[in-house]
Parts: C-alpha cells; sequence; structure tokens
C-alpha cells in the first residue's frame, strides 16, 4: 500500500510545482506589460518606442562645437581655460494656448504637437490666479512648456536653425538685441507648422511658440558670439 501511495505524492509536488513556475512566469510577464506601459507614458504623445543610439553618437551642432565654436571663442576673447568658454546650457519652449478658455482639448492637442516638435514629453502650465476679464479660473490648463538639454537640446537646434527658421514666412533675421542682459536669448515663432514634424494636414490650429536659449555667458556680446558660431541668422 505504502509503495502505491509513493507515486501520488510525487505527482502532487510536481503539480505544485508547475502551479508555482506557472504564477511565477505570470508575475514577470505582468511586471514586463507595466514595464512597457511606464516606458509608453515617459515617450512623447504618439511616438514611437525608442531606437537605441550608437555608445559613440554625438550631434552634429555638439562636434560643431567642439571642433569649431570654442577655438573661435577663445581667440576673440582671449579666454584662459576651458571652462571659461561660454556654452548653450539650455533650451526652452514655451507654448501659450489661448482658446483653452473654451475649450481644454486644445491643451492636450498642444503638448502633443509640442512633444513631437521637442522629442520628449512637455509639462502642462496652469493659471496661478484666476482672472475674470479673461476668463480664466485658477489652475486651469492654458498651455505647455518643455525644457531640452544635452543630446536632444543639440538635435532641436540643429533644426530650428537649418530646417524650420528658413521656413518663416517673410523671415528677415533674428533681432540681435533680444538678449536680456545675462546671455539668455528669447525668440519667437508665430506659426508652429515651420517644424517638420508637424503634419499640415492635421492641424486643428496654428499655434505661436516662445523658443528660450539659456546660455553660459556673461555678457550679451559673448552670448551673441556664440550664436553666431552657431549660424544664428541674426538681422544685419
Amino acid at each position: 500500500m505504502a509503495e502505491e501511495k509513493k507515486p501520488k505524492a510525487a505527482k502532487a509536488s510536481k503539480a505544485g510545482a508547475d502551479g508555482a513556475e506557472a504564477k511565477k512566469a505570470a508575475a514577470k510577464a505582468k511586471a514586463a506589460a507595466k514595464a512597457s506601459e511606464a516606458e509608453a507614458d515617459e515617450r512623447p504623445f504618439g511616438a514611437k518606442p525608442p531606437v537605441e543610439l550608437p555608445t559613440d553618437y554625438a550631434p552634429r551642432m555638439k562636434k560643431h562645437y567642439d571642433e569649431f565654436v570654442r577655438e573661435q571663442l577663445t581667440k576673440e576673447f582671449g579666454y584662459k581655460n576651458v571652462l571659461e568658454v561660454p556654452t548653450i546650457d539650455k533650451i526652452v519652449l514655451n507654448m501659450g494656448v489661448g482658446e483653452a478658455v473654451n475649450d481644454t482639448k486644445k491643451v492636450t492637442a498642444a503638448a502633443a504637437e509640442l512633444a513631437l516638435i521637442a522629442g520628449q514629453r512637455p509639462v502642462v502650465t496652469r493659471a496661478r490666479l484666476a482672472i475674470s476679464t479673461f476668463k480664466v479660473r485658477e489652475n486651469m490648463p492654458i498651455g505647455a512648456k518643455v525644457t531640452l538639454r544635452k543630446t536632444r537640446m543639440y538635435e532641436f537646434l540643429d533644426r530650428l536653425i537649418t530646417i524650420a527658421l528658413p521656413r518663416v514666412r517673410d523671415f528677415r533675421g533674428l533681432n540681435p538685441k533680444s538678449f536680456d542682459g545675462r546671455g539668455n536669448f528669447a525668440l519667437g515663432i508665430k506659426e508652429h507648422i515651420v517644424f517638420p514634424e508637424i503634419n499640415y494636414d492635421k492641424v486643428e490650429s496654428i499655434l505661436g511658440m516662445d523658443v528660450i536659449v539659456c546660455t553660459t555667458a556673461k555678457t550679451d556680446d559673448e552670448a551673441r558670439a556664440l550664436l553666431k558660431a552657431f549660424n544664428f541668422p541674426f538681422r544685419q
């Protein structure tokens, strides 16, 4: 009798082990699904999964700065230390949506288009104060903004200078006086459709945006020379 019970016990233990393995596999699959959802949330609206870049990849504008701009600025201003040479620290894109007063869905659409332009998920900006004259309530979504640094910053800068600005209607150059006295430059774009990432046929409304280029320069003259070296088309 004892010999007949042994196979039954072995079968029961084997079934329990199989059940435990199945539970582990299900837990792993669930965790992988959650991870993929989290990655999708971090990606821009409607963006495809990211492509892995080579380890030695460097943006074209970054190479231009290392090989040409740094040496040119050192000769022009006589810097004694490499760390003294000004660089572009970050680029901030800001898009205000005035139509959001009547339809808050306009902000979601604007944020999606700004994400396509920047390649990074923007932050929805909200009103800090209620202004009855403009029908604005406190904490109401009224726009979107995004801050770009490092690789994404240089890639956006490349697209802005070589593609977007030449497509601006009646473009006569950037204002060379649009500096804030601390080396930061601001420019406005009236139509966001000048960027190649935006499909004109799918755009609901044409929006304007502000582009603020923040540099480590101490004076406006140094910042102007830095941006000229990056081929910014300043007005003569």
